[in-house]
């Protein structure tokens, strides 16, 4: 079993606060932090750039998880591990649930040196990608619809989740099962025991004690 990580979601970080933010994140038990990026065009939303991530880079301790909301993952996902990125996911949709060229865009991002996977919408089956998961390092399944951070979760994603355990169990792989969206004390434990080991967090995050709150998804 991976030990469980907690990815705070820097969509939900107070921008008017961001370096005291950053300096307690770098004090807390998050190992890894999150970047949702979000181009306008796949998700109704634009967030950050490769320069927002050369500049955490600099000041955070953590992994660096980009998450790549685009319509053109092939073209930004050197860019951003360029920038600093250390895991890369990207969406099956973007590449049009087309096997071969999401199998040749995790060996590209391999190649570049880090840890990448796939991502699937809450309404996209997991099933149909079951021949990529000895390619991937992390599977992030999507417990909101793309696009906009404090959305509350959706329960019916976590069969993927069963699913995902079960052949990694079976196949005895070694890939991460990440969740995504509406993660709060009320949620995270179902997501546990369906079988996540790393969990983004964005408004339970940074409302209130940043350290705390993180201490309590560790639990």
């Amino acid at each position: 079993m991976n030990e469980r990580i907690i990815a705070p979601s820097v969509l939900s970080l107070d921008y008017s606060k961001m370096t005291e933010q950053i300096s307690i994140l770098n004090q807390s038990k998050a190992k890894w932090l999150h970047f949702d990026v979000m181009d306008g065009h796949f998700v109704p939303n634009i967030t950050f750039g490769p320069d927002i991530l050369k500049g955490f880079k600099k000041s955070a301790h953590q992994l660096l998880d980009v998450h790549l909301m685009v319509t053109d993952p092939e073209k930004y996902a050197p860019i951003f591990i360029e920038a600093g990125a250390g895991c890369v996911t990207f969406h099956t949709e973007a590449l049009d649930n087309d096997l071969q060229r999401i199998s040749a865009l995790l060996k590209k991002n391999h190649e570049m040196g880090v840890l990448t996977g796939i991502v699937v919408k809450p309404h996209t089956p997991i099933e149909p990608f079951e021949s990529l998961l000895d390619q991937v390092d992390i599977v992030l399944i999507m417990s909101v619809e793309p696009g906009f951070g404090g959305q509350s979760f959706m329960e019916s994603v976590l069969s993927k989740v069963v699913w995902l355990k079960q052949k990694k169990e079976e196949k005895q792989y070694a890939y991460r099962i990440e969740i995504d969206g509406g993660i709060n004390l009320n949620t995270f434990q179902k997501a546990v025991e369906a079988g996540c080991d790393t969990l983004v967090a964005g408004s339970f995050v940074f409302k209130g004690d940043i350290c705390a709150n993180i201490e309590e998804l560790l639990k």
